[in-house]
């Protein structure tokens, strides 16, 4: 009997990429090219840079890649080529090195756009349609992502056309047409939850859109596809999540941060993990989840590739915000510093912080500078309503009020009719009305309170109700604002945002101490109490751990400014005004 026949490593390897089994196919076809037996074939070679991409080599996912054009160019396959070309493209430019990238992006130009309309095109409609952003021209734009959604079309690939839709969803969306956008999005999305897409563009479309749903204030569509998202991302080889994995979990608060740079992804796992993590530190921050957003900031950082920083920046300013509201202010500077050297301008957070730390100065200028940074018409359109909320505030704490209400108006026509944003304006609006003791206050808090709620964000409604306390009290409803600043008080505490919550309990405190009535201090209330209880002066300094003498002092300020001439009279009073 013959003994069987060894399959081929090469023919393995393209099974395993068929399968997406790619630190199989890498592990394979990186020992072949090692100690060939026989040369890889341009497609091979592209199959090798797929692999190493995906099992965390990006510096060799570039030879092959370039060996790869090579051989292509050899064959004289322009098709093959310009995409070989494409993809050097991308990945240069997620390397930091646009130089070269639009070198390749040339190439791949020079490649493909003489030959008759085919799926490679696609990219580069896709790459026309981002430049054309870039550059604020929404009209060419808009026809460079049509092209690509015609080209997807014809070419019948599931994958081009999703992510065409994707790309002409977001020139919408920064154009202002927001509902067509995202039902080109949500279209985009459903092949996405189908499963119908290959791994590399569920990956990029999970990152695309969680980072449009973000910017563009969409809070419920970036829960839902980030917790889709992190599934996709669970890892598929084994029963259990990697040591850091599990490590994110019981590590404390307090745990350092891990040091910025370098990055890379493990071998084998998935390199979408850490980004599509970074957007879920976000989302968990909006709900309040912050223990765990901060140890996901920190598993984030460790698993975003190096091709992906503004991911890493992005987790690393998440940290520093919660550990602002915390009261955590050195932590939050160090966090905010690891953001601004990836390369995120670390606004409005830093300029909170410098706030809390009574440097108003540096807070003013702080978010001048990121505003006059912005420029002109941003996609960001969530990034800047936070920079025009963050303004307002500061603006009011430097009782610059005419400067906050410049804010707010701004950023009350930015909001349109977006919940975030509009819970975002509503609570500018009603703080500038507050700080002008008007009676307009209460309507725009109560919206934002009701905006808040119906999102579920705990801390931002929280900040709602202290300012409601204040516009309750300003309008003699001192039972309204009591109830406020407790249910406040109980969301800081259970948050662990130390600060505000000792605010409320102050403000809860001083006003009690304003409801006593006729004048009486918090001591001679409680001197009236005892009196009241039938307490002789000597059992009333023995509860309070005074001599008989101040007591007696206590009960002549009492009976004065009660104008009552016994004892019996004063306990009437108590009576009469709720003092027991």
């Amino acid at each position: 009997m013959s003994a069987p026949t060894t399959i081929d490593p090469v023919e393995r390897a393209r099974d395993a990429a068929a399968r997406e089994s790619w630190a199989e196919a890498y592990a394979l076809l990186h020992a072949h090219d090692r100690h060939p037996s026989r040369g890889l074939t341009a497609d091979d070679l592209s199959v090798l840079a797929d692999a190493a991409w995906w099992s965390g080599h990006v510096d060799e996912s570039v030879t092959a890649r370039l060996r790869a054009h090579a051989a292509y160019l050899a064959a004289d396959d322009h098709r093959g080529a310009g995409l070989a070309a494409w993809w050097l493209h991308y990945e240069y430019l997620g390397l930091g090195r646009p130089a070269a990238a639009a070198g390749w992006l040339h190439r791949a130009r020079h490649h493909l756009e003489g030959l008759p309309d085919c799926p490679e095109q696609c990219f580069l409609a896709w790459s026309d349609a981002e430049e054309a952003q870039a550059h604020g021209d929404h009209e060419a734009a808009l026809a460079a992502a049509r092209r690509m959604t015609g080209l997807a079309l014809d070419s019948g690939s599931p994958d081009l056309l999703a992510l065409s839709r994707q790309a002409e969803s977001r020139v919408l969306l920064a154009a202002g047409r927001r509902t067509e956008a995202l039902a080109l999005l949500d279209d985009a999305m459903c092949a996405v939850s189908a499963d119908e897409l290959s791994g590399m563009f569920t990956g990029w479309l999970f990152c695309l859109a969680l980072t449009q749903c973000m910017e563009a204030a969409d809070f419920g569509r970036a829960v839902e596809w980030t917790n889709a998202a992190m599934e996709w991302c669970a890892p598929p080889w084994s029963g259990h999540p990697p040591e850091d994995d599990r490590g994110a979990r019981t590590e404390t608060a307090d745990a350092p941060a891990p040091t910025p740079l370098p990055m890379s992804v493990p071998s084998g796992e998935n390199p979408f993990r850490g980004v599509c993590r970074a957007h879920r530190v976000e989302v968990l921050d909006l709900l309040g989840a912050w223990a765990l957003a901060e140890a996901e900031a920190r598993q984030a950082c460790r698993e975003v590739p190096v091709d992906c920083l503004e991911s890493a920046a992005a987790a690393y300013y998440a940290a520093g915000d919660v550990q602002r509201r915390q009261g955590r202010l050195d932590e939050a500077a160090v966090s905010y510093g690891h953001a601004h050297e990836l390369g995120r301008i670390p606004q409005p957070g830093l300029a909170l912080l410098r706030l809390g730390q009574g440097r108003a100065d540096a807070a003013v200028a702080g978010i001048d500078l990121a505003l006059a940074c912005r420029g002109g018409a941003d996609h960001d359109v969530l990034g800047l309503a936070r920079l025009l909320a963050a303004r307002t505030e500061v603006a009011l704490a430097v009782r610059d009020v005419s400067g906050a209400a410049e804010a707010a108006a701004d950023l009350d026509a930015l909001a349109g009719d977006v919940p975030l944003l509009r819970a975002l304006a509503d609570t500018a609006l009603g703080s500038v009305a507050l700080a002008r003791r008007t009676a307009d206050a209460l309507p725009p808090l109560r919206r934002a309170l009701a905006g808040w709620l119906e999102l579920r964000v705990p801390y931002e409604a929280a900040q709602v109700r202290m300012l409601l306390a204040a516009a309750d009290r300003a309008a003699g409803d001192e039972e309204a604002a009591r109830l406020e600043l407790g249910t406040a008080r109980a969301v800081f505490e259970r948050l662990g945002a130390v600060p505000d919550a000792r605010r409320a309990a102050a403000l809860l405190s001083a006003g009690a101490r304003r409801r006593l009535p006729g004048g009486l201090t918090a001591r001679e209330a409680e001197v009236l109490r005892l009196v009241a209880s039938g307490g002789t002066n000597k059992d009333i300094a023995r509860a309070l751990v005074i001599s008989e003498h101040t007591v007696a002092r206590h009960l002549n300020n009492i009976f004065a400014k009660l104008g009552v001439g016994s004892r019996a009279a004063a306990t009437g009073y108590a009576y009469a005004h709720g003092l027991l």
